[in-house]
């Protein structure tokens, strides 16, 4: 019956990607077919007035299935998942795509979504939270993040409409983005940055001074940070800009000396400046004693690791990403607690899936955002994006909004490996509500 219900599944999957290849030219033809299932679309919700608007109702939809797939090129060289989550429902024509969290995590979290209401995303995000002893830590918040974009997925289709006009609309006319590793470009530093400006890039970036072997001594390597420094402001010219992580790779006194030899040159960001473990100290320290700009965060969690630093000002970019953070109904709130404190947002590098979400996210933010980008101009459904076949719009060095609903992503069904899937509920972990029905700790 798995076999069966996937091979559906799948059916269902080929059918939009066809669709979606004519989007552009036959668009009633799909999105005829969702506002069958929706009450309102759009351009209905467009003309009424708020109030009516927000009294227009959602299909009464219930989750029925969580299925977790492993892509071709599963990520192990560290834990930035990109495991696919995809959330069925009692409609089999809306399906929510996720990314990130590994099986048992993701198993977890999936149990407490089975006969819930897909659309109350807030409810379904504070309930995989809270339901268990231990607070989750980062692996989990990561699988709880995965979940969370496939239920954000799912509320887009439902509506027919991208993400980001759910959150406010696009603020900007695209995302900056910068190419890790310079985009793979041969020749010197200076080449390397010169090619990334002209590509389209806003910034270009390096790291801390790697080279051959594993033998790092952070002393000496502050020389060739400074080589390679003055290498990036000649690349770039004095219109670019550049950027360089320390990959936490520098004591605090080398980190010290780094920065203020490199002030000169005047990077973008320093990245990652010192240990994580010693953020919350040394960063406020090192932001007292040099004028490069900060960013920090690429192995955070949520708020709750990071907001000392944002409220003081002892950053200057916040490189939190998705689904890491929690998904995107956290990611919100961050963005929220970075404007108040005028942090930009500099998200890590992470999955297909979960870039897409990022543009969702961070379009609507006023603040500046920048995205770590190493996909290229890679067409979905080729080279190492197999398992796709829409993602994002990206050229000349930018990531461009589109409409397509939801995360704009189409699966290729024929590209995943099913590992497992979740459709009983899980345990029946106590609840607690307050009286007004919000949830509290159990």
């Amino acid at each position: 019956m798995c076999h069966t219900t996937a091979r559906q599944v799948m059916y269902w999957y080929d059918e939009v990607s066809l669709k979606s290849a004519t989007k552009r030219r036959q668009a009633v033809d799909r999105r005829t077919a969702l506002k069958s299932v929706a009450a309102s679309g759009a351009a209905a919700l467009a003309s009424l007035t708020p109030e009516a608007a927000a009294a227009a109702d959602l299909p009464k939809l219930t989750i029925t299935r969580i299925r977790i797939y492993a892509p071709p090129n599963v990520n192990q060289t560290f834990n930035q998942s990109n495991m696919v989550v995809t959330v069925e429902t009692t409609n089999p024509k809306l399906i929510g795509v996720g990314e990130g969290g590994m099986r048992e995590t993701l198993e977890q979290c999936a149990g407490r979504l089975i006969g819930k209401n897909p659309f109350s995303i807030e409810r379904c995000w504070q309930d995989m939270y809270r339901s268990w002893f231990y607070p989750p830590g980062r692996e989990k918040i990561h699988a709880l993040g995965a979940l969370d974009l496939a239920l954000w997925d799912l509320k887009g289709k439902a509506l027919d409409v991208p993400i980001y006009d759910l959150l406010g609309g696009m603020n900007r006319n695209y995302i900056e983005c910068y190419a890790t590793g310079g985009g793979g470009m041969g020749g010197t530093v200076a080449q390397r940055a010169a090619a990334a400006m002209k590509a389209g890039y806003r910034i270009f970036r390096i790291d801390a001074a790697s080279g051959p072997g594993n033998t790092f001594n952070s002393r000496t390597k502050v020389k060739q940070v400074v080589r390679d420094a003055r290498a990036c402001r000649q690349g770039v010219g004095e219109e670019g800009d550049w950027m360089i992580d320390f990959h936490q790779r520098f004591d605090f006194a080398d980190a010290l000396r780094a920065c203020r030899q490199i002030e000169e040159f005047e990077p973008y960001m320093v990245e990652d400046p010192v240990r994580t473990e010693s953020f919350l100290q040394d960063i406020p320290r090192l932001r007292d004693l040099t004028c490069c700009p900060l960013g920090a965060g690429e192995e955070w969690g949520q708020r709750w690791d990071f907001h000392r630093l944002v409220e003081n000002h002892d950053i200057d970019f916040n490189r939190c990403t998705l689904p890491n953070v929690g998904g995107i109904t956290e990611m919100v709130k961050i963005a929220a607690l970075c404007e108040t404190h005028d942090i930009g947002i500099v998200p890590h590098f992470t999955g297909p899936v979960a870039t897409a979400a990022l543009m969702h996210a961070l379009g609507p933010f006023p603040g500046p955002v920048t995205f770590e980008y190493n996909y290229g101009a890679t067409k979905p459904g080729t080279g190492q994006i197999t398992h796709l076949n829409e993602f994002v719009t990206f050229r000349d060095g930018k990531l461009w909004p589109n409409n397509r609903p939801g995360l704009g992503v189409v699966l290729n069904m024929n590209s995943l490996k099913q590992v497992s899937e979740v459709a009983q509920a899980g345990p029946n972990r106590p609840t607690y509500f307050r009286p007004d029905g919000s949830q509290t700790n159990w």
